[in-house]
Parts: structure tokens; C-alpha cells; sequence
């Protein structure tokens, strides 16, 4: 990934949950998967899952991604190079995106009152899974079942390499459908900026599958509450609409800043 999901994470949702799951922090040796002899240096399981959703070679030969996000008073249209990671969000009040190199905002109605380079590659990474679980710099490993309503599924543990996006000590799990090899959750952890490696471990369900051009891609995910290493109940549910994947391209006018708008700049 060039920037890891779940950092941003903490500059939007803001939902981590203060719990140690032991069956997840804790790895089987035994379990663990030599990566690097696999087809594209994947676990199988992995594979499996990936293919369930599509294909990753398949899904390679895809250009551009498309969503919406339904919000009742300034719903969002996103845009995704996927080649490159480029990204354009159009919304009625403001637009913003990133260009390859730098990310800009353009005031409609108003300005954005986030923070953009945070947010305009947020919900394409919750919204890429499993895929964006196969960029370049991941260690890959077996955790431990997750158990949900009596029902198991097996997982697998993502680290990234040293330097690898903007924050390598975040950890993920995501957990299958053991018979389908349809992702079912996704729980992440967040250093937070801190540096150091987190326990708090946040749960997502990945509750309903669109079937768009023969992949499947997330209609609806759910943040859960936990209990005592426990998932309970939903915390909240974002949903995605007017979904498309394509292999037709987008011209690079299409990603770069606006004559009106503003190239962001962190602040010191």
C-alpha cells in the first residue's frame, strides 16, 4: 500500500476499541505461511479469497474504480486510478483529490473542513478489500480463528515491512468464510502516530457483496462494538452505490488540481 489504510482511519472515524482480543494478537508458529513460494508470494489462502472476489490477475487489468457514498446532504462520487493510486472526490460543496504527487481541494459552496490528506484515499482502501491485501511490502501469516455467533472463521494476519506506507507497525486480520472464501471481517490496529505498536484491535464487518463486472466488491461494511475480546453489536454502517470497475482509463487531466483549487499543505 503507499499509505496504510488504518492511519488514516484515526483522522475520520475515530473508532478503535480499547480491547485485546488474545485469539488474534497471539500466532500459531505452527500456522504460519512461507511467504515467497507461492504464486504471487500469497499465501493460499489468500489466493482463495482473492479468487472468490475475482480474480487478482483479473482484477489487475482494471483501470479505474467508482463509488458513491450516499451522504443525504453532500453525497460523495469517488474515483480511483488503479494503476496509480490517483484520486478525485466530487461532492456538491467541494472537490478534492490527489494528483500522483500532491493532494488539492477545491471549494464549491465551501471548503472542506477535514483533513484531505487523510481523506481522499479513506474509503477506497475499505472499500479495495480483499484486493489492496496484495500490495507490494506485506508479511502474511495465520492468526488465530475468529468465532462470531457461534460461527468460525479462519484468518490471516498482515504486517507490513519496515518503511512500507505511512505507518508500517499497523497490523490487520482479515477472516474468511471458511467453505466460500468470501471475506467476512476485517479487524485493524493503529499506532496512531505514536510509533508504537497498538493492541487495540477495531472490527469490521464486510456485511453485503455487489457483483459489478464479475468481481465482488463491498455494498455495505459495519463497525462492530466489542466486549471483553467479544464482537457485539454494529457501531455504525457505511454503504456504497452506483459501483463500477472498468479497464478504460481516465486522462490525467481528470486527477490533477482544478485552475481554482488549492494544493493542501500540512501544517507544520
Amino acid at each position: 500500500m503507499k499509505t496504510t489504510l488504518f492511519t488514516i482511519v484515526f483522522g475520520v472515524f475515530l473508532i478503535s476499541c480499547n480491547t485485546k482480543p488474545e485469539n488474534q494478537v497471539k500466532k500459531s508458529e505452527q500456522q504460519i505461511e512461507e511467504v515467497g513460494t507461492q504464486k504471487n508470494n500469497l499465501p493460499k489462502s489468500l489466493e482463495k479469497v482473492l479468487e472468490a472476489h475475482g480474480g487478482l490477475e483479473r482484477y489487475k487489468t482494471q483501470n479505474t474504480l467508482s463509488f458513491t457514498l450516499p451522504k443525504p446532504d453532500n453525497p460523495e462520487l469517488h474515483v480511483i486510478d488503479l494503476k496509480h493510486r490517483k484520486d478525485r472526490i466530487e461532492t456538491p460543496k467541494y472537490d478534492l483529490g490527489f494528483d500522483g504527487e500532491n493532494v488539492w481541494t477545491l471549494a464549491k459552496e465551501e471548503a472542506f473542513s477535514g483533513n484531505p490528506e487523510f481523506y481522499h484515499n479513506l474509503m477506497f482502501y475499505f472499500f479495495n478489500m480483499p484486493f489492496v491485501l496484495a500490495d507490494k511490502g506485506i508479511i502474511y501469516s495465520h492468526t488465530n480463528d475468529l468465532i462470531v455467533n457461534e460461527k468460525i472463521y479462519p484468518g490471516i494476519a498482515i504486517q507490513f515491512k519496515d518503511g512500507v506506507g505511512a505507518s508500517s507497525k499497523d497490523q490487520y486480520y482479515l477472516h474468511y468464510d471458511p467453505n466460500t472464501y468470501k471475506m467476512e471481517w476485517l479487524g485493524y490496529t493503529v499506532t496512531y502516530r505514536t510509533g508504537e505498536v497498538s493492541d487495540k484491535v477495531s472490527w469490521i464487518h464486510y456485511k453485503e457483496w455487489a457483483n459489478v463486472n464479475h468481481f465482488l466488491l463491498p455494498k455495505a461494511i459495519s463497525w462492530h462494538k466489542t466486549e471483553g475480546g467479544n464482537i457485539q453489536e454494529e457501531r455504525n454502517t457505511v454503504v456504497f452505490e452506483s459501483i463500477t470497475i472498468s479497464d478504460a482509463k481516465k486522462p490525467n487531466s481528470f486527477y490533477k488540481k482544478p485552475n481554482d483549487g488549492i494544493f493542501w499543505v500540512k501544517p507544520e
